[in-house]
């Protein structure tokens, strides 16, 4: 049995559209640990389409954020040695879209902290699919403070 997603282990009742296991309309990603990175697989629904059989860009955004957020969070945990997810957000990223992502294809997201420094990371992350790249991410993620809106997402 693969082990539990960081999702459903540290935010069960998040309702996020990417990542959270409580939103019944959202992608509901599932990133683990593996090594030094934090991968996950995940398969397309048709309601996800661009155009005939491609994978929409706004939902590769969307599961490249979600996971390389997860990433930036398992660092910061692991960094500080707690099991207490650090709130954190999006402050910006970038995508490159390489080639058509199939929707037939379960795709494979790869993701690697390569920057991590006091309440902020960097996170670099891919995203495969038939054995081909497909897209890049590189974001930022940064752990706010009580008082800002997404304090208690995890909660």
């Amino acid at each position: 049995m693969p082990e539990e997603s960081l999702q459903d282990r540290y935010a069960p009742n998040s309702v996020c559209f990417g990542c959270g296991p409580a939103n019944e309309h959202g992608l509901r990603i599932k990133s683990r640990v593996e090594g030094g990175e934090v991968v996950c697989d995940w398969k397309p629904q048709p309601w996800h389409h661009a155009f005939d059989g491609i994978l929409n860009g706004g939902i590769t955004g969307a599961i490249l954020d979600c996971h390389s957020n997860w990433a930036a969070v398992n660092a910061m945990m692991a960094r500080d040695a707690t099991e207490v997810p650090p709130p954190t957000v999006t402050a910006e990223f970038a995508v490159k879209m390489l080639k058509p992502t199939p929707m037939e294809a379960t795709l494979h997201l790869r993701a690697k902290v390569a920057a991590l420094q006091g309440a902020r990371a960097v996170v670099e992350s891919t995203l495969e699919a038939e054995g081909a790249l497909r897209a890049t991410f590189v974001g930022t993620f940064v752990a706010v403070k009580q008082g800002h809106p997404a304090y208690s997402r995890w909660r």
